[in-house]
């Protein structure tokens, strides 16, 4: 943003400190904001595509103003900007992942055999699989990672979730995590791709549980401990080992049923 005369910046590091100043005087008078990442290549298409020249407040302010709308955006709580930017990153890439997932899915069309919609039953059966993942749980604080393969790519997917202790109590899901978390499990089942799922789960009082499955064949196939294990202690950059964590149990997963036991899965 330096080559521009009207943006009075030119070291980051001061940046983020008047842009933390200045939200915690609009905190102090009671003023709302949500923050999102400033783009500085989109800035300069959406200046150019709306005729708004990029040279100027009022440019800025435009492009800022429109970003929330697309929710790639962080509500400000008061939280420190070294807090802020991670948050602002992390939606940011679940916000593309779930672009690039959705748009994966529209592509497939209807099955050249049946004829049936194959994102729609990918997508049915995702859901299915994640609401019995979360029922087979237990109560608990619950943390679940879904990684797929695509490509060169690696679509990754995380969700947490809480079912308070009592019989018959529901899970608290937030919904654009839980859409998020299903349309990433949904391309690996209608691609028919190797991917995967581990839940952590979380009960005051006990150790931490994980457990793991593969996905094959439109199915979570449970891992054992030992692969639950070996998946979770090992770094995924290098294939180094990793150090157990204390106060975790490593467990196989669990058997997951869906409504239909006669359905398989594979629609096309």
């Amino acid at each position: 943003m330096r080559r521009y005369r009207t943006f009075v910046f030119d070291d980051h590091a001061v940046y983020l400190r008047h842009v933390d100043t200045l939200l915690k005087e609009l905190a102090s008078q009671g003023v709302p904001a949500t923050v999102a990442l400033f783009d500085p290549d989109e800035y300069a298409e959406y200046c150019e595509d709306t005729g708004l020249d990029p040279d100027s407040v009022a440019g800025r302010g435009h492009y800022t103003a429109r970003i929330p709308a697309s929710g790639a955006a962080v509500a400000y709580t008061g939280q420190s900007v070294d807090v802020l930017v991670p948050q602002l990153i992390s939606t940011a890439v679940r916000k593309a992942t779930w672009e690039y997932a959705t748009t994966l899915l529209a592509d497939l069309g209807d099955c050249a055999d049946c004829g049936e919609d194959i994102a729609g039953a990918a997508f049915d059966r995702a859901s299915h699989m994640l609401e019995r993942l979360l029922e087979a749980a237990g109560p608990g604080t619950h943390h679940l990672v879904c990684s797929v393969p695509v490509g060169t790519e690696q679509l990754l997917a995380v969700v947490h979730a809480e079912r308070p202790a009592g019989e018959r109590q529901p899970v608290r899901l937030g919904s654009s995590e839980g859409a998020e978390f299903v349309s990433v499990l949904a391309v690996g089942i209608a691609l028919e791709s190797a991917g995967g799922v581990v839940l952590r789960t979380t009960v005051p009082g006990d150790d931490d549980r994980v457990h793991g499955w593969r996905l094959a064949r439109s199915s979570l196939v449970p891992l054992t401990a030992g692969e639950v294990f070996n998946a979770y202690c090992t770094d995924a950059e290098t294939g180094e080992p990793l150090a157990p964590e204390s106060g975790v149990d490593y467990r196989a997963g669990f058997a997951v049923s869906l409504d239909d036991p006669g359905d398989t899965g594979r629609h096309h």
